[in-house]
């Protein structure tokens, strides 16, 4: 091995990275520095990849964990040929790939991170598909030290170990410095190893400037057949390579001035500019449901024209049935026809049946245990290379993985999350597990599918629709057993609605969805024997929200008023979505929603006591014609 060719570069990643931040004017040069051999040794010797094909399944994945370091993985490819070096000078420009935070923006990046402690989950996801499918490529994480104080790492490596990922490795950057201040251990590398080995991983303590013991290091990694995933955990010193950056506070964050930059790069001295990375050749692969065209990656055969899979459930109107029972059957019928889909679930698959699911296919089943965030990454990883996962939980448990869900998005991450046992229809099991921020915290994401079925046909003919969205989406699914109000042939849209009850003399529009839709049928009655006509609609896709017939509800409608009705907290929820939709009108809009914490006790008396029941929907109506 030629060590110092390899130094050499490793020089000319520090310079790429010093230069880039100084002509930004911003960014964290020091903690490119501190990695830069372990990136070197990496990509020089080791990292498989075809820069033509960023999403070929025979690519080795590069998750760069601590996302702050972004400028030296731009600068990694970049001397890889897969865009001109040059282009490094025009980091976090704003039409520039260049992001200060890395996200799918680059090409070649596989994961948006910067919200630090989510890099492992996420390879981890991308190792359990190639383990799964036996895929040759490995998958490499680096960490930084800082992070390591997440729990999600080690929800990840828990898993990681759990799954006997052997093809994942971590390089743990362990620079000694935050950003305020010394990181939790500094440098008692000891502490670290205890740590990793607890969590299952076979783990090496090296320099991590010392390229010799990196390539050791990462030969093994890559030879690594323990059942393990395997941990690099490299000493290093932030800002390595110039003499007043080196090791020490307050650099983070920070780049060079001009002058500075000048001092630090006579300090590294001469180098080749002309020294580049040759990539090695990955493994060729053919997998049948994996296009190697960027564009069509997420476009199965099957539904490359929209068509939807069909399945052979029926329902009987009036039959109850709660809306999570059909979940796992009807998604297992889809993925039988979609090989792209995965089901992942937080150990509460006989509540959100996901279980009909693993029963069914039980090689794309992923159990993740009680960790809601590693869950996220791991369904992220999945999506990358591109595979639909489907993630379940009870809605409650969604909220603290809400960050894994947003850099999701941010990632371009294509999964549907099912949230059970929303609202206070839940009954007896209390506050605690009731989903009442769910809909407000997906909507608040950008071109996200929020939808919320009343019935067991309504979500049998929205998930398929869900299987081929593209991106975020989340369906919501109930607890109690409702009635089925619709026929089988019944056909439902992303963005549409159901009108239920409607004559030509209604006097203003009910909208619910869910549950609080059949205390609107309910209310409708009573009403009705009131000689009170009211229309109801079944507003089943939040968002998108069907404007078009909502306005045509006020139009139709003698007042100008909706009342809407949800088992939802009252912001953010399907209230506000209506208002939104009708704001430029001069409509009124009444919201019925939960406007306090709930507790223990049978759905019904929950449902009035939240005032979100045919008795107060009644009264409402009454008050406002009053």
């Amino acid at each position: 091995m030629q060590t110092n060719h390899l130094a050499q570069k490793a020089t000319l990643v520090r310079a790429w990275s010093l230069k880039s931040t100084t002509a930004a004017g911003s960014g964290h040069p020091t903690t490119c520095m501190s990695a830069a051999d372990l990136a070197t040794v990496l990509f020089d010797k080791y990292f498989r990849y075809d820069l033509k094909n960023p999403l070929f399944p025979g690519n080795d994945r590069f998750i760069l964990s601590k996302g702050h370091a972004a400028p030296l993985l731009y600068t990694l490819f970049a001397l890889s040929g897969a865009f001109p070096v040059e282009d490094l000078l025009t980091l976090r420009q704003f039409n520039s790939p260049l992001e200060g935070h890395p996200t799918p923006n680059f090409a070649y990046s596989d994961a948006a991170t910067g919200s630090l402690g989510q890099g492992v989950s996420i390879g981890a996801g991308l190792a359990y598909v190639a383990k799964n499918e036996k895929l040759p490529y490995k998958t490499y994480v680096l960490t930084g030290d800082g992070e390591l104080a997440e729990g999600q790492v080690w929800e990840a490596l828990n898993f990681a170990s759990y799954y006997k990922l052997d093809n994942l490795i971590i390089l743990s950057d362990i620079n000694r410095l935050g950003q305020s201040q010394p990181t939790m251990f500094e440098h008692h590398i000891d502490e670290y190893v205890g740590r990793f080995r607890a969590f299952g991983a076979e783990v090496i303590a090296i320099d991590g400037h010392d390229v010799v013991q990196i390539d050791k290091a990462l030969l093994d990694a890559t030879q690594n057949t323990t059942g393990k995933p395997y941990v690099v955990v490299a000493k290093t010193l932030k800002g390595k390579g110039v003499s007043f950056l080196e090791d020490t506070n307050g650099w983070h964050g920070k780049p060079l001035k001009k002058d500075d930059l000048e001092k630090a790069l006579k300090e590294l001295g001469e180098v080749d500019e002309s020294l580049r990375f040759q990539l090695k050749e990955p493994q060729s692969v053919v997998i049948p449901n994996l296009i190697r065209d960027p564009k069509k990656m997420l476009k199965p055969s099957r539904f490359a024209f929209g068509e939807q899979v069909q399945n052979d459930s029926s329902y009987a109107i009036g039959d109850e049935v709660a809306t999570r029972e059909v979940y796992g059957k009807i998604l297992a019928d889809i993925a039988k026809e979609d090989s792209r889909i995965y089901a992942l679930d937080a150990e509460v698959k006989n509540s959100t049946y996901s279980l009909d699911f693993m029963k069914a296919i039980p090689d794309r089943f992923v159990e993740c245990f009680i960790a809601e965030q590693n869950m996220v990454g791991v369904a992220v990883g999945m999506s990358r290379i591109g595979k639909k996962p489907f993630v379940s939980t009870f809605a409650a448990f969604l909220t603290r993985a809400f960050d894994q869900i947003r850099m999701g998005a941010i990632g371009h991450a294509n999964i549907t999350f099912v949230g059970s046992h929303s609202g206070v229809s839940i009954g007896e099991d209390g506050s605690s597990q009731m989903g009442l921020e769910d809909i407000a915290m997906f909507g608040t994401i950008p071109e996200a599918v929020v939808l919320h079925p009343s019935d067991a046909v309504s979500t049998a003919k929205l998930l398929p629709l869900l299987a081929v969205h593209k991106g975020i989406s989340y369906l919501r699914t109930l607890r109690p057993k409702t009635p089925v109000l619709y026929k089988n042939d019944a056909t439902f849209t992303i963005g549409g609605s159901k009108i239920l009850r409607f004559a030509q003399d209604d006097i203003l529009t009910i909208v619910a969805a869910g549950i609080t839709v059949h205390e609107a049928l309910k209310a409708y009655e009573e009403l009705k024997k009131k000689r009170i006509h009211v229309r109801i609609v079944d507003c089943y896709s939040i968002k998108p929200i069907d404007k078009p017939t909502l306005l045509s509800c006020l139009d139709e409608t003698k007042q100008k008023i909706i009342v809407t009705v949800e088992d939802h907290y009252e912001h953010g929820g399907l209230g506000d979505f209506v208002l939104s939709a009708v704001s430029q009108s001069d409509a009124r809009v009444e919201k019925l929603a939960v406007k306090k914490f709930s507790r223990s006790g049978k759905p019904e008396l929950l449902l009035k006591d939240a005032g979100i029941d045919a008795e107060n929907i009644v009264k409402t109506v009454e008050k406002l014609l009053a």
